[in-house]
């Protein structure tokens, strides 16, 4: 047996999706990524347990803390991210709040744009700074000279998104990451909207990746799931991190050099903060999500084209007012959409409809493909209106920085056939104006 394409980095990336991080050869030979469905693993004997929980072999010992099935996907995502490890969670704002956790110690800093899902912000400006650590939201996400007033040697990370939720703005990446690690400080990037298909972060020098796995990388709709992946390239041990610094020295010798220094986020995040908030991924919705990343590349190319047809059949029609979606030449964030987007940005956007929110709620009630939801990165196509949901709570201020607006509507575009969707949104808005 000569199979050897789960260890080969040089395959492409759809390739990759399918094979990656998975020999069938550790697994009775099961084509099938199984599902260890159990709570614990045989320690085998009294110097094996020592070597695990002195964390000198890789292994399984009680599935908090790690399990065949999700190191597949862990595996699977790095490979596809480029990056050195991954971690699975049990959701998206699991991979968020424990990735800040992980970075920051009270009395800490993180600078954010405002350009952010609602729960994103949530827990930024009202739960965080009840442990100590504090957010300091930039005024103009675009001035990205403007971000040094905001750093400090308590700042611990800079937090973007790849595509604004759900105003869909395009951030210079590349300039970003220039100024925040010219004083230290990593990037940490949602990448929700985009997956590691249409935009990689670790060309552009961003440390952290974080997912709702929920989204796009499951596909399917059915299965709540996070993940982290880091690069392995930024230096933790600068002096802007004691407690990585504290962790090297507790595991230096035990866990191998190259490994720690180069996995050292992933590592800290697992040992401390998975195995002790207890969020971890059950091994079914690691399976579930496996599954989804199989067709992942496919899929994402059918979104792109939909969503970018939907968008220029919005942008001529009379009921709305504007599209927000960098896909259009109409857009600010078009030519910065080129540049990091080259397979199409993503297939979310927002419109706003004439006539406010009165008639941004009637387009909600003749839709009839669409669906009604919170979700997004479905196969199917989904809508819903941000102000009354996802945003909910946040003032009209704070609401009108995120792009969104009582008339504001995201659609999360799906891959059915594009005629019908624009039959779709094209009657509901005509109702609207009636």
């Amino acid at each position: 047996m000569s199979y050897k394409a789960y260890e080969r980095k040089d395959l492409g990336f759809t390739t990759r999706q399918l094979h990656a991080g998975y020999d069938p050869g550790e697994h009775y030979r099961s084509k099938a990524v199984p599902i260890y469905q159990t709570a614990a693993f045989e320690l085998g004997d009294y110097e094996r347990c020592n070597r695990l929980f002195e964390y000198r072999e890789e292994g399984d010992s009680y599935v908090r803390f790690s399990n065949p099935t999700n190191r597949v996907l862990e595996k699977r995502l790095a490979s596809l991210e480029g990056g050195t490890a991954s971690l699975s969670l049990a959701s998206g704002m699991a991979a968020i709040s424990g990735t800040f956790l992980n970075l920051c110690r009270a009395g800490d800093n993180i600078v954010s744009v405002q350009t952010l899902y609602g729960g994103s912000t949530d827990l930024l400006q009202n739960v965080l700074p009840q442990y100590g650590i504090e957010a300091r939201f930039i005024d103009d996400e675009n001035d990205v000279e403007s971000y040094r007033q905001y750093f400090d040697e308590h700042t611990k990370a800079v937090y973007i998104e790849a595509l604004g939720n759900p105003g869909m703005n395009v951030l210079d990446v590349d300039a970003i990451t220039k100024l925040a690690h010219s004083y230290g400080i990593p990037i940490v990037i949602d990448n929700t909207f985009a997956t590691p298909y249409l935009f990689r972060p670790f060309e552009h020098g961003v440390d952290i990746a974080c997912y709702s796995a929920t989204k796009y990388l499951g596909g399917h709709g059915t299965t709540i799931a996070g993940m982290v992946t880091e690069a392995g390239t930024f230096d933790w041990l600068g002096g802007r991190f004691p407690q990585f610094e504290e962790f090297y020295d507790q595991f230096r010798g035990k866990i191998e050099e190259e490994k720690l220094l180069t996995q050292m986020f992933t590592q800290r995040f697992r040992i401390v903060y998975l195995t002790q908030f207890g969020g971890h991924m059950t091994p079914q919705a690691a399976f579930n999500i496996l599954q989804g990343m199989e067709t992942l590349s496919l899929r994402m190319d059918r979104h792109v084209s939909n969503a970018q047809k939907l968008a220029e059949f919005m942008d001529g029609h009379p009921a709305v007012s504007e599209v927000l979606y960098p896909g259009l030449k109409s857009s600010r964030y078009f030519e910065l959409g080129k540049k990091y987007f080259p397979k199409g940005p993503g297939a979310i956007m927002s419109i706003r409809v004439k006539g406010g929110r009165e008639n941004a709620l009637k387009v909600l009630e003749n839709v009839e493909i669409f669906d009604y939801m919170t979700n997004v990165g479905d196969a199917k196509s989904l809508i819903v209106h941000p102000e009354s949901s996802t945003h909910f709570g946040q003032t009209p201020e704070e609401n009108a920085k995120a792009g969104v607006f009582p008339d504001s509507l995201r659609l999360s575009v799906g891959i059915e056939d594009a005629e019908d969707l624009i039959a779709d949104i094209g009657q509901a808005l005509d109702r609207s104006q009636q």
